[in-house]
């Protein structure tokens, strides 16, 4: 009976792990900066392995370009829909506010001179999209991060 009820818990381990490690979301936006410049904009969402809660990973690029500009990102505790993304190489900054399926907010230059409105709003992806868009993002975080 003990070997039944600690293959069990086992078991429910097991499930309850590979159940957490498939709850990632991806979504893409597509919008522009400052009503002109097109960009496309992926982030993805899933438990933190390390401490918990939810943790994002982002990037996005100018539509005219085929470079990608990797995000680090702060979810504020308060007000879970409100963000904080720095550019790689703290090229710009954005404040966006999440607003149903969409984005708001602004674009700031480093040294605080520019502000340009950003909107984004949220595009279906394909399967095979939601890959293509997760192996841009592991090559754009290889390229920045790796020794």
């Amino acid at each position: 009976m003990k070997k039944l009820l600690f293959l069990c818990s086992v078991l429910c381990m097991f499930f309850t792990i590979t159940t957490s490690a498939q709850s990632a979301k991806s979504m893409l936006y597509k919008g522009t900066i400052d009503g002109k410049t097109a960009i496309t904009f992926y982030i993805k969402e899933e438990e933190n392995p390390c401490i918990g809660g939810l943790m994002h990973t982002s990037m996005y690029r100018y539509d005219k370009s085929e470079k990608w500009i990797q995000l680090d990102i702060t979810q504020n505790k308060k007000n879970k829909n409100q963000f904080v993304l720095v550019e790689h190489e703290f090229s710009g900054v954005m404040i966006l506010k999440k607003e149903g399926l969409n984005f708001n907010g602004i674009w700031i230059s480093p040294d605080s001179k520019k502000q340009l409105k950003v909107t984004l709003k949220e595009v279906r992806m394909t399967k095979k999209e939601t890959e293509s868009y997760e192996d841009k993002m592991e090559k754009v975080n290889y390229e920045n991060n790796d020794c």
